[in-house]
């Protein structure tokens, strides 16, 4: 099987040169290729790519938009990928990539799946747009439980490779807009859901990268909007009775005072006024009701727009309280939201 993978980058001169080495350890392969889809603001990056020798054959694709999205489309459409039967797209932020992993995700390509993404153990304080609205909205409306689907590590096929460029061309603004950034990876995801199977592949071991927090407002309103409008095309079943809460994982770790005190200062410089009436209309309500706003037809920017200070108040809440919690404690807290926003999704019927 040919295959091929996709490294968007910008200002990663770092790592890029190790995810490049590890990458090619996984195709394993002279015949693949691997397409450096860069956005850097200096020559650094793009160097240290040219400078790392491979196995398999090097595209660099520099000056390209800025956009993570933008940048996965770009060189998803590269004539050097078009035979390419397994794809592999790899963060280049990460700071202890694996061959194994990257080899773990296109071996289940080559075994019949569409699109597969990897399951790291996140910490309790990282994750939040993951753990508190994308992946029990993706559950709930799609019936896809994916544990961690903003990973930036997956594999597809050719065919929903195929499928995502053609949907992405179909976009009308602002989704395109959000999908050139942030919203890359629920798009190729739920995408890939509607076209053939999906899965994941569970590792042990925390994926070290740079940390989201920083630009949580960029992730947020990039990835939201599309997550709200590609879900509300989806008619949600009930949950199975029987079945338990989702297993979440929230690795503990100490978060020393002074991490603390500057998220909750980024928080509130970003969304300095907690809804009123949060404490009678608790998370994930909030998010059901952004999900019905879509489905009836409210545009899915406005949606979350208007979801965004009821969001911050979640993380702020999650933060605050869970800080001296067990590990244990976290992920039932996160099981039980997740329960509860299938159970508003379906109470009274899809809109």
């Amino acid at each position: 099987m040919n295959v091929a993978a996709i490294l968007p980058s910008r200002n990663e001169p770092a790592t890029i040169a190790a995810v490049t080495r590890a990458v090619d350890a996984a195709l394993d392969d002279a015949r693949a290729v691997i397409v450096h889809a860069d956005s850097s603001d200096t020559s650094d990056t793009i160097e240290r790519f040219a400078a790392t020798s491979t196995r398999a054959a090097k595209l660099p694709l520099v000056a390209l938009a800025r956009g993570k999205g933008a940048q996965i489309l770009a060189a998803s459409g590269r004539p050097e990928i078009s035979d390419a039967e397994a794809v592999l797209i790899a963060d280049t932020d990460t700071l202890t990539p694996d061959p194994a992993i990257y080899r773990a995700l296109l071996d289940r390509v080559r075994s019949g799946y569409g699109l597969v993404i990897a399951d790291y153990p996140r910490h309790w304080d990282e994750a939040n747009l993951t753990n508190h609205l994308a992946r029990p909205l993706i559950a709930a409306a799609t019936g896809h439980d994916v544990p961690q689907p903003l990973a930036g590590d997956l594999a597809l096929s050719r065919d929903v490779l195929t499928v995502v460029r053609q949907a992405a061309d179909a976009l009308s603004e602002p989704l395109s807009a959000c999908v050139d950034g942030y919203g890359i990876d629920t798009f190729v995801l739920l995408t890939a859901a509607a076209h053939g199977p999906v899965t994941s592949v569970r590792f042990d071991q925390s994926k070290r990268h740079a940390g989201s927090f920083p630009h949580l407002s960029a992730i947020y309103h990039e990835a939201v909007p599309v997550l709200l409008h590609m879900t509300a095309a989806w008619n949600p079943a009930p949950a199975p009775r029987g079945d338990g809460p989702a297993p979440y994982r929230a690795a503990d770790r100490e978060l020393p005072p002074g991490r603390l005190k500057s998220m909750l200062a980024t928080l509130d410089d970003l969304s300095p006024f907690s809804p009123s009436g949060y404490d009678e209309y608790p998370w994930p309500l909030p998010a059901a009701d952004a999900w019905r706003a879509v489905a009836s037809g409210t545009p899915a920017t406005d949606a979350a727009r208007q979801l965004w200070p009821h969001y911050t108040h979640r993380v702020r809440n999650w933060l605050t309280s869970n800080q001296y919690a067990t590990t244990r404690q976290r992920a039932q807290e996160l099981a039980v939201a997740h329960t509860r926003l299938h159970a508003a999704l379906t109470s009274a019927g899809a809109p």
